[in-house]
């Protein structure tokens, strides 16, 4: 543990602390972004499954027909 002297203070570093553990804070910036990717990825696909196109037959009126039927 690293203690800084400072104006008859002591500072005692905290190990927890990301910006003093490289290893530690790339690993945690890494599980971040890759669960926040993950997260918006799965996100977006549920979206558009929930809001996939309905394949319907439409009511095609009889004079627009390939054999047109008139009144």
């Amino acid at each position: 543990m690293q203690s800084h002297h400072t104006n008859n203070e002591t500072i005692i570093d905290n190990p927890a602390d990301l910006e003093l553990n490289k290893p530690s804070k790339s690993r945690f910036l890494f599980v971040l972004v890759f669960f926040s990717i993950f997260i918006f990825s799965w996100a977006g696909c549920y979206n558009l499954y929930q809001h996939k196109f309905a394949n319907h037959t439409p009511e095609v009126p009889g004079n627009t027909q390939y054999e047109p039927v008139y009144k």
